[in-house]
C-alpha cells in the first residue's frame, strides 16, 4: 500500500469511502501499528481500540460525520475515529500537555459532541439528540458506540426503555468484546438481518396477525404459532441474543472485524428508520499479540511498553493500590466479615488482590457505583463490612446512594477511592477532585486521607473497624510516596514539624504531607516558626486540630481537591463554631475544569508545589506583621 493511498492519505472521512475493499484490509493494518507505535511511546487506552478499527472504519462508510453524530461510550475507543477524522500528527503527544485528549473532545474537533468518559452515559445523550433532531425536522442520524461492559451500567437501560418508544433513525452499535460464543456469519444470518430490517416484512406480521386475530378459535393459537416459529429461528441463529424484549430492532451478532459485513448490517440500520441495536463482536487487543495474550486485560490502558513484547518500560516501584490492596488482604485474613465490592474495576483498584485468595468474598457489579454502595449497605445490614473500591471520580454518580442508603441508616462501610485529587493524563473527567467537598456534607460520615504507605494501611485498618456509620479512604495514583514519619500525635492528628514560635499553622492534606514539609523548611528561612500537621482524618474535623489553630497566628491548609466544600472550608467553619479568630487561607484546587497534562505539570499550574505554597504563605505572614507594627507619627 503506496504511502498516497495509505494512512497518510487519510485526512477525513470522505478519503475512507472512496477505499477499496483491499486497500480498507491494508489500511485497518496499517492504523494498528500506527497505535502501537504511538501508545508504546506516550501510554493510552490500547487494547479498546484495536479492537475497534474495522467497526469504526465502517461507520465513517456508511455514515456521514459530523452532520450524522457519533457518540462514544466511554470514548476511550474513540483513537481510531480521531486519526480517521484528521488529527494523526497528535498523535505524538497523546494525553500530554499541548496533545490530544485521551477522549473525545469538542475543542478538537467538529466531529466530537461529547466528552463523556464516563460510562453508561452515551444512550441517554443519543435519545436526548436524535429527539432534538426530530423535534428540529433535520435530516440526522445518531450513531451510538457502547461496550458491553457499559451495559452493566443502568443508566444504559433506562436509555433503552425510552429510546423503544421512539421512532428516531438512532442506531446503537454494541460492541461486545466479552461474549464467548463465535459470531454468527454467512449467508442465512445475512439473509434474516435484512429480513427482520425490511418494514414490508413488519407489516406483513401485522396483517397475519390481525387476519388470525379475526378467525375464532383457530387465529389466536395459530398466530402464536408463527410467532413462536419466527422467534425460534432467530435465536438458533443468534443465540443469547440480549435485546430480544426491548421492543427495539436488533441485528447480530456480526464479526465486528469484518469491514464488509459490519458495513452491511449498518447500511440496513441506517435505511430503517428508527431504532436499530446492530450487536458487533470484537477482540479486544486484537492484531497485536501482546496484547491478545495478555490475560489481565488485554493491554487496556498501558504506560510506555517495548513495541516488541509489549512488557511495560517503566522502573517497577510500589503503588498506592498495591499497598491497598496487600493490607486489604491482611485484614481479610484476621476478619472473615470483611468483603470487597467493585464496579469493573477489579485490578485498577486492587480488588481482585483480595478476589484471587477469597473468592467468594468479592463482588464485582460491573459498571453500577449507585447498586455498588446499595449493595454494600445490604451486606452491612446482614452483618459484613464491605469494602468498595472505586475511583474517586466515580463515587459521585452514587452520591444519592451514599447519603441516604448508607449514612443514614449508619452502617459500616468502608469507599476506598484510588486516583483521588489531580490524576493527569485522563483529564478533567477522571480528575478525583470533588470528593472531600461533595461527600463531607454526608452526616456521620468519616473521611481519610493516608500521606503515606504507613498510614494508609494504618488509616485503613482504623476504618474498618468503624462500627457505627460509613468511612472513606482516599489516595492518588502513581508511586506511594516515601513514608514521612510523625514527630508527635495528638489525638488523630500527626504533627511532622514543630518549630519554637508558632507564627503559621500549616495543614497539609493526605499525599500533600511532604509538600507542607517541604514548604515548612523554605518559610522558616524568612524567620518564621512553622507547625505541620497531618490531620488523618479530615472529616469531621477534629477537636485537636481546631485547639492547635487556636495556638497560631495563621492557619494554612493545603489539599488536592477543589477549595469550595473542601477541608479549609470545614475547618474554617469548625474554627468559627469554636470562637476561634484566627485568619485561615485555604490552599486547593479552582472548582474549573483543568486540561490533561501530568500530574506534576497541572499541580504547578496551580501554585500546589512547595515554593509556591511558601511564597504565599510567608506573603501572608508578613502583611500580618505590617498590621500589628506600631503606627510611626511624624512631628
Amino acid at each position: 500500500m503506496s504511502a498516497e493511498v495509505g494512512l497518510a492519505s487519510v485526512r477525513g472521512p470522505q478519503d475512507v469511502k472512496r477505499m477499496s475493499p483491499e486497500e480498507l484490509a491494508l489500511l485497518a493494518t496499517e492504523i494498528r501499528d500506527f497505535l502501537v507505535a504511538k501508545v508504546s511511546r506516550t501510554g493510552g487506552h490500547l487494547g479498546p481500540n484495536l479492537g475497534v478499527v474495522e467497526l469504526t472504519l465502517a461507520m465513517h462508510r456508511v455514515f456521514d460525520s459530523p452532520s450524522d453524530r457519533f457518540l462514544f461510550d466511554t470514548g476511550h475507543q474513540a483513537y481510531v475515529h480521531k486519526m480517521v477524522t484528521g488529527r494523526q500528527e497528535g498523535f505524538d503527544h497523546l494525553r500530554q500537555r499541548g496533545g490530544l485528549s485521551g477522549y473525545p473532545n469538542r475543542a478538537e474537533s467538529e466531529h466530537d459532541i461529547i466528552e463523556n468518559s464516563h460510562a453508561s452515559t452515551a444512550l441517554s445523550y443519543a435519545d436526548g439528540l436524535a429527539k432534538a433532531y426530530a423535534l428540529r425536522g433535520e435530516a440526522r442520524h445518531v450513531v451510538a458506540v457502547v461496550g458491553d461492559g457499559a451495559l452493566t451500567g443502568g443508566m444504559c437501560w433506562e436509555a433503552l426503555n425510552n429510546i423503544a418508544t421512539t421512532r428516531n433513525p438512532l442506531v446503537i452499535i454494541v460492541n461486545d468484546n466479552g461474549r464467548s460464543y463465535a459470531p454468527t456469519i454467512g449467508g442465512l444470518a445475512d439473509h434474516l438481518s435484512t429480513l427482520r430490517l425490511n418494514p414490508g416484512y413488519e407489516k406483513v406480521l401485522d396483517l397475519v396477525k390481525d387476519a388470525l386475530g379475526a378467525t375464532p378459535l383457530v387465529g389466536k393459537p395459530m398466530y402464536e404459532v408463527l410467532h413462536a416459529v419466527k422467534t425460534g429461528i432467530k435465536d438458533a441463529v443468534a443465540p443469547q441474543a440480549m435485546f430480544e424484549d426491548l421492543g427495539i430492532k436488533y441485528v447480530g451478532p456480526i464479526d465486528g472485524h469484518d469491514i464488509a459485513a459490519v458495513e452491511s448490517a449498518l447500511r440496513r440500520a441506517k435505511g430503517f428508520g428508527g431504532p436499530v441495536i446492530v450487536h458487533a463482536v470484537t477482540r479486544k487487543g486484537y492484531g497485536y499479540r501482546p496484547a491478545e495474550e495478555d490475560e489481565a486485560d488485554c493491554l487496556h490502558s498501558p504506560s510506555t511498553f517495548d513495541v516488541e513484547t509489549g512488557k511495560l518500560l517503566a522502573a517497577p516501584s510500589v503503588k498506592w493500590t498495591q499497598v491497598f490492596a496487600d493490607e486489604l488482604v491482611a485484614i481479610a485474613d484476621e476478619r472473615p466479615d470483611v468483603v470487597g465490592i467493585t464496579a469493573a474495576m477489579g485490578e485498577p483498584t486492587g480488588i481482585a488482590t483480595l478476589a484471587r485468595k477469597y473468592p467468594s468474598r468479592v463482588y464485582d457489579v460491573g459498571i453500577a457505583e449507585q447498586h455498588a454502595a446499595t449493595s454494600a449497605a445490604g451486606l452491612a445490614i446482614g452483618g459484613l463490612h464491605p469494602v468498595v473500591a472505586v475511583y474517586a471520580t466515580f463515587l459521585n454518580r452514587a452520591f444519592d446512594q451514599v447519603l441516604l442508603d448508607v449514612a443514614m441508616h449508619k452502617l459500616p462501610v468502608t469507599f476506598v477511592l484510588d486516583r483521588a485529587g489531580i490524576t493527569g493524563p485522563d483529564g478533567p473527567s477522571h480528575y478525583g477532585i470533588w470528593d472531600m467537598s461533595v461527600f463531607g456534607v454526608v452526616p456521620g460520615l468519616r473521611i481519610a486521607a493516608p500521606r503515606d504507605a504507613a498510614t494508609l494501611r494504618e488509616e485503613l485498618r482504623e476504618a474498618v473497624a468503624v462500627d457505627d456509620g460509613p468511612t472513606v479512604l482516599r489516595f492518588p495514583t502513581g508511586s506511594v510516596a516515601t513514608d514521612l514519619p510523625a514527630v508527635r500525635r495528638v489525638g488523630p492528628v500527626d504533627v511532622l514539624v514543630e518549630s519554637g514560635s508558632r507564627d503559621v499553622l500549616l495543614v497539609a492534606v493526605g499525599a500533600f504531607g511532604q509538600l507542607g514539609v517541604d514548604a515548612a523548611a523554605r518559610v522558616a528561612e524568612h524567620g518564621y516558626g512553622v507547625t505541620v500537621v497531618d490531620p488523618r482524618w479530615v472529616r469531621p474535623v477534629p477537636g485537636e486540630l481546631v485547639d492547635l489553630a487556636r495556638d497560631h497566628r495563621l492557619v494554612v491548609t493545603v489539599e488536592d481537591g477543589v477549595r469550595a466544600g473542601g477541608v479549609g472550608d470545614a475547618l474554617a467553619k469548625a474554627l468559627r463554631d469554636a470562637d476561634v479568630d484566627v485568619p485561615l487561607r485555604d490552599i486547593g484546587v479552582p472548582s474549573e475544569w483543568h486540561p490533561h497534562g501530568s500530574r506534576a505539570q497541572i499541580l504547578a499550574d496551580l501554585g500546589l508545589t512547595a515554593q509556591d505554597v511558601a511564597r504565599d504563605v510567608t506573603g501572608w505572614l508578613s502583611r500580618l506583621d505590617e498590621t500589628v507594627a506600631p503606627t510611626h507619627v511624624s512631628i
